[in-house]
């Protein structure tokens, strides 16, 4: 028999947070989160996202032993500013056990009902910037610090469940021995003239911190029209230049600016820190932070995390721009490896930006969804 136990305590949470340690201990592939950090994601103090959300964090057992885990999560902001009736569901682990799933899912459901929503979608997180997908494809491919990972019997239990396919990723990635500059570099030159456009390059986070405001305004112009979006408030983007944007090299920040001192393209790379995060094993202290200012110095393969090119300047070649410069960066740093997150399936104009490095798809996810009317 399968019970429920909804987080109350800091014991629960951290056994909430953990419980992926216990499936995936010996895979090589999987890449685990950082303990404390992923603890104050579902911080209601530290996380500005609860301004807008609520979550209901569940662990599932079989006798004492904890056999699964779901986050049931409401983004308010989602349901009342952009009338999407969805329950998300996210940090969704378990067994392989049909009982254990069924019964988190089930949970999920009857918060939905409760609430009058449409349909439940998952696994997502509480925005576009959190993880998405389960994996479909890609098993014996080393996960990244920006993803879930989970094992091939995941699918089955979400079709098992009776959920259908919403969306569908694709992750890939390309040496950067494939990259011809040839493309880009006399692209660009003539597009900064066309258009009095020029690069902006960092050296030092303090000099980046003064554009981030108009970085994150940018970011939700762009990415609006895609599907389940939300817009990141003032105080969101206050919490995310505290914990993210000293922890990026400031050289992997790249932006465009108009002859106004008008932003109209952005784009944030990161060092891998996979490795990094193996070594650490969640854990912050005695070697964790070693082993991150290691990979942030020495990684060689990097992560291609956001890009966008403001409306008004969309397939005007303006990447031509952002790709030259991040050429240059990454040949003086002896880079060697390129991955891209997760992307949209069906997003063609993405997918063309990337064609000419030559991209490997190295794995599939999905999101499932149920109605729950």
């Amino acid at each position: 028999m399968i019970t429920l136990k909804e987080v109350q305590s800091k014991s629960d949470l951290k056994a909430f947070v953990k419980f992926p340690f216990k499936i995936y201990k010996d895979n090589p592939y999987w890449v685990p989160p950082i303990i404390s950090q992923e603890m104050n994601s579902f911080n209601k103090k530290e996380n500005p996202v609860f301004e807008d959300a609520a979550a209901r964090l569940f662990l599932a057992y079989k006798g004492k032993e904890i056999v699964g885990r779901i986050a049931a999560i409401i983004n308010w902001a989602e349901v009342k500013e952009s009338k999407l009736k969805k329950m998300r569901f996210g940090w969704f682990d378990f067994v392989d056990d049909p009982e254990v799933s069924k019964t988190l899912l089930d949970e999920v459901a009857t918060i939905g009902k409760a609430n009058n929503l449409d349909y439940m979608e998952g696994p997502v997180g509480f925005s576009n910037l959190d993880k998405v997908g389960v994996m479909t494809e890609g098993f014996e491919s080393k996960s990244t610090m920006v993803t879930w990972y989970n094992a091939a019997y995941y699918q089955k239990h979400y079709e098992a469940y009776g959920m259908t396919i919403e969306k569908g990723y694709i992750e890939s990635q390309f040496s950067f021995s494939n990259v011809n500059p040839d493309f880009f570099v006399k692209a660009q030159a003539l597009i900064k003239r066309r258009y009095n456009l020029r690069a902006l390059n960092f050296k030092k986070t303090s000099e980046v911190m003064p554009y981030v405001d108009q970085m994150f305004d940018l970011f939700n112009t762009t990415y609006a029209k895609l599907s389940s979006f939300v817009a990141i408030s003032d105080i969101q983007k206050a919490y995310f230049k505290k914990k993210f944007i000293s922890f990026i090299n400031p050289e992997y920040i790249k932006f465009v600016m108009d002859d106004d001192d008008n932003m109209i393209a952005f784009a944030i790379v990161m060092p891998s820190f996979a490795d990094a995060l193996q070594k650490m094993k969640g854990k912050l202290f005695p070697f964790g932070f070693t082993h991150l200012l290691h990979a942030k110095k020495h990684s060689k393969n990097v992560v291609f995390y956001l890009i966008g090119v403001t409306p008004e300047f969309q397939n005007k070649g303006i990447h031509a721009i952002i790709f030259d410069e991040y050429y240059r960066t990454f040949k003086e740093k002896g880079i060697e490896n390129c991955f891209r997150t997760p992307e949209l399936d069906d997003n063609e104009a993405i997918h063309n930006l990337w064609k000419h490095f030559d991209p490997k798809i190295t794995k599939r996810r999905k999101t499932y969804r149920k109605d729950l009317k």
